[in-house]
């Protein structure tokens, strides 16, 4: 009887066919469905990655120069700040350490200790008169601020016209509100009084109204391709240069440049949901479809791809193609996107990346794939240019500066600048070294040799 009754229990699963793929890059991919996953695990990218570690030092870099500027602004004559000329400048060190605890939450140790490692972008010394601990930029790093402002001077008529279809990619009303356009400005290459320099310094384009939002103005002088999108442009251009004999042309015809990251296994079915996906019209990202009939599950389909398309046109509008997460998702019922927006975007990891780098992996920057090659802008601009000159005077490592002469002025500010005697005691030993003259490895800086003994220049520009 017990065989009989064994007989009849239905064979247990595999232990292969029930265990999940093992692997983040695996993960998703094992079904032999032809559509595309809607949840999938994120492959990093660490090229991408490489970026972000290099943007959380400019970062904190802007934002101690922005406490700078407010801690310097009640005393500092009239036109000094004008085109970065905030190096001539100095505050109290005891001052931004106050402001950068209440704004930044970083405690005064941490802001000396990252001066310290930068000693090409921040000048610490004794202040002659009140015999205090002061902080201000060098002249280079004043330099470098001084030409991503006047690039972004420069570049102002295509800042307009960048801003003139971000309104468009908000129909029916092709209105955004005027904050979540100043939060987006640094990604958008705006300055940072563009609501008077660019909106109301331009009433025949813009429009400014009383409850904070910004319109949309039609004028005869728009350019006829003002609503076409970035990547139908790129297929255009790659169909009339690629073109082969008896290739279809509805393969290129709705198709994004896809390019996954390395160790992306994609298998036969999901190659096979990939090239279908690509074939699948949609409607233009600039396209009002407020009345369109979203019933069917196509018609969703379509409207989802539509979705990625607004993504895309909004990363090609930005300097930079990138933007983090969170101010992407302040524009996310303008473009379409669906609440999820991470695991909405994690389905097109051929197209976008998402970076946990930065803030403890509570920041999260959307690049676009293709607009990157090995860690490198391909169309780069002025202002992307400008901004690598501030990175690489932070990647700069200060074992190559000769900075006995900026720790001799500083005299008794090391206690300041750790915040207190223990402070200053390790900051002391970290940059000068203990008893026996031995220094400690400089954390996050690269240690490319001995001290080359050359004046690094970061002291010998301010004396006379």
């Amino acid at each position: 009887m017990l065989r009989r009754i064994a007989a009849l229990r239905p064979p247990p699963p595999r232990a292969a066919a029930a265990a999940a793929p093992v692997g983040g890059a695996n993960a998703g991919y094992s079904s032999k469905s032809t559509s595309l996953p809607q949840k999938q695990k994120r492959v990093r990218d660490h090229a991408f990655d490489g970026i972000m570690e290099v943007q959380k030092r400019v970062r904190r870099f802007l934002a101690l120069h922005a406490l700078l500027l407010y801690a310097a602004a009640p005393t500092a004559p009239s036109g000094a700040f004008s085109a970065g000329g905030s190096g001539a400048v100095s505050v109290a060190f005891s001052r931004l350490g106050a402001l950068s605890r209440r704004q930044l939450r970083l405690a005064p140790i941490d802001a000396g200790h990252f001066m310290l490692r930068h000693p090409y972008a921040f000048h610490l010394f004794l202040h002659p008169v009140h015999r205090i601990l002061h902080v201000r930029l060098t002249p280079r790093a004043a330099a470098a601020l001084r030409l991503e402002a006047d690039a972004i001077s420069s570049l102002r008529p295509d800042a307009i016209l960048r801003l003139r279809k971000l309104l468009l990619l908000a129909p029916p009303h092709h209105r955004l509100r005027l904050e979540n356009i100043r939060i987006l400005r640094r990604d958008f290459g705006l300055p940072d009084d563009f609501a008077e320099s660019i909106i109301q310094s331009n009433p025949a384009l813009f429009r400014l109204t009383s409850d904070g939002f910004v319109e949309f103005v039609p004028s005869p002088d728009d350019p006829p391709d003002l609503t076409v999108a970035a990547v139908e442009r790129s297929r255009e251009r790659h169909y009339r240069e690629h073109r082969a004999p008896g290739s279809g042309e509805e393969d290129a015809r709705f198709a994004f440049p896809t390019r996954f990251p390395p160790g992306f296994k994609i298998g036969k079915y999901f190659r096979i949901a990939v090239w279908k996906w690509q074939r699948l019209p949609y409607a233009s990202p600039y396209a009002d479809v407020s009345g369109h009939d979203l019933r069917s599950l196509e018609a969703q389909r379509r409207m989802e791809k539509r979705a990625v398309a607004a993504v895309h046109e909004l990363l090609c509008l930005t300097v930079e193609k990138r933007t983090t997460l969170e101010r992407l998702a302040l524009f996310r019922d303008a473009l379409g996107v669906p609440k999820k927006i991470k695991e909405f975007l994690l389905k097109y990891q051929g197209i976008f990346y998402i970076s946990t780098r930065g803030n403890q992996g509570k920041l999260h920057t959307v690049f676009l794939r293709e607009a990157y090659y090995k860690g490198e802008l391909v169309d780069s601009n002025e202002i992307h240019d400008a901004r690598r000159k501030q990175e690489e005077l932070l990647l700069m490592s200060p074992e190559k500066a000769n900075l006995d002469r900026m720790f001799t002025s500083m005299g008794r500010g090391w206690d300041e600048l750790g915040g207190g005697r223990r402070g200053g005691a390790e900051l002391r030993e970290r940059f000068l070294g203990d008893a026996g003259g031995r220094k400690r490895k400089i954390d996050g800086d690269d240690n490319d040799g001995a001290d080359s003994g050359e004046d690094s220049g970061v002291e010998s520009l301010y004396i006379e």
